[in-house]
């Protein structure tokens, strides 16, 4: 405790605007910003790039940017991307820049199960989970040594390998939770039906059974995620008639695009 007052007096703390407590950060939010414009072109290169089908982008963006506008960090400029690759993945970068997978869109069969992974994602940039995470399993200084340098082989190189284990980087059960019922309250706020967030964690577990998926790797799994998730819905939201579902919607804009 002592450390963290010492280190808020100095900058090296933040406040969590979702918990509203003040949370170890040795990286700035303009900090965020920058390492996110730095490493999201080497993510989309490693994934196989963007689905090359911009009415799709635009669906996944504008569904990313409806959830957005109700989070706690509205002002922030989010960038949501689906990518060629087929592993069942979603994945976020510091500073509003939000990935998701062929292999999970084809997984999702809704707009508000759709709404639940961005969400998810979402919160972990508005808790600045990344950073949070980078900064202990990378380090500070290395991060923004790539940032910071001219364009070498080199520092290219860095890049390609800092990003690679960016992509490696696994978020804590505590994490997890707070993006799921965070997320929730997003989707809620957003319009969609919170039931979305069951539906697609029922899917991402069932498929984990078969066989294990890239999701879990870097998303720790939370007892009872279902439980809780359900205990949430039935005692917080009484209300459910007229949320968002968009199954036509999802089928139209995404499944009927991804089998073309």
């Amino acid at each position: 405790m002592v450390l963290c007052i010492i280190l808020c007096i100095c900058g090296g703390c933040a406040v969590n605007p979702i918990t509203g407590q003040s949370e170890l950060m040795l990286i700035s939010e303009q900090q965020d910003i920058a390492i996110g414009r730095k490493y999201a072109p080497e993510v989309e290169r490693q994934m196989g790039g963007r689905i090359p089908d911009e009415g799709l982008q635009n669906y996944v963006d504008g569904v990313g940017q409806r959830i957005a506008c109700v989070s706690h960090r509205p002002e922030l400029e989010y960038h949501f991307v689906a990518l060629e690759d087929d592993s069942v993945n979603a994945f976020a970068l510091p500073g509003g820049y939000i990935f998701i997978t062929k292999g999970m869109l084809r997984k999702l069969s809704t707009e508000a199960q759709l709404a639940a992974i961005l969400a998810h994602e979402m919160t972990h940039i508005v808790a600045r989970d990344s950073s949070a995470v980078m900064s202990r399993q990378i380090g500070v200084s290395v991060l923004l040594s790539a940032v910071t340098s001219e364009k070498t082989p080199e520092s290219v190189s860095m890049v390609v390998d800092l990003t690679h284990q960016i992509l490696g980087l696994r978020y804590s059960r505590d994490d997890e939770r707070e993006a799921d019922l965070a997320g929730l309250g997003y989707m809620v706020a957003a319009g969609y039906n919170p039931y979305g967030m069951v539906e697609s964690m029922q899917m991402l577990e069932n498929q984990e059974q078969i066989r294990p998926i890239e999701f879990f790797s870097t998303h720790s799994s939370p007892e009872n995620r279902v439980a809780y998730l359900q205990e949430k819905i039935e005692g917080g939201y009484y209300n459910l008639a007229g949320l968002r579902v968009g199954e036509d919607d999802y089928h139209r804009y995404v499944l009927m695009r991804l089998n073309d």
